[in-house]
């Protein structure tokens, strides 16, 4: 049905290294997996198997659960998008956990997996969205110094040169063709 790898940490893993809840949803306790330290586990690649027939309006859904918090939506796999490399971005574990008798598991982190409606998922990349904020936010904070700096203030009003605006993007644009690096500072 699905496989996924944890980049720099493992090999290919089938259905079968997950728990079936039922027909339609899996988890992978992490605690089987890498003990307490799951949240070093940054990233997964979830992948359906060529075998496998998801129907065109399901998806296969992927959810993060750190120990005493409620599951996280990162991410899905559809028969148009067969593969994808999710971000984890782990939950703080909640203060609120129960002690448990001792003869019980120890409480870990889960990766959920579900087969889902695809119409029912807002994205099928959380966290390609959330890179486009940040982006979006970092850009505008940029040109918002850059105004700053040769702004006047005219009672209430904040008064700044017409071409500020063509300015600010000039020097943006000839930052960008001078170091490469400087435009992945704003997607970090």
């Amino acid at each position: 049905m699905f496989g996924v790898v944890f980049p720099n940490r493992s090999f290919p893993m089938d259905i079968s290294a997950f728990s079936q809840i039922d027909t339609s949803h899996w988890v992978l306790d992490m605690n089987t997996f890498v003990g307490e330290a799951y949240d070093q586990i940054r990233e997964m690649c979830i992948f359906l198997l060529n075998n496998f027939t998801l129907p065109p309006d399901k998806a296969l859904a992927v959810y993060i659960q750190s120990p005493g918090s409620h599951f996280l939506f990162c991410g899905a796999v559809t028969l148009a998008r067969p593969s994808a490399v999710l971000t984890l971005p782990w939950p703080e574990p909640s203060g609120q956990m129960q002690l448990m008798p001792a003869d019980s598991a120890p409480v870990s982190a889960k990766i959920g997996v579900s087969v889902e409606d695809l119409a029912s998922l807002q994205s099928l990349d959380v966290t390609a969205e959330k890179r486009i904020e940040r982006l979006a936010l970092k850009v505008g904070e940029n040109l918002f110094n850059f105004m700053q700096s040769f702004c006047g203030v005219d009672g209430s009003k904040l008064v700044v040169p017409m071409d500020i605006l063509d300015r600010w993007f000039k020097k943006f644009q000839e930052k960008a063709k001078r170091d490469p690096e400087y435009l992945k500072g704003f997607v970090l």
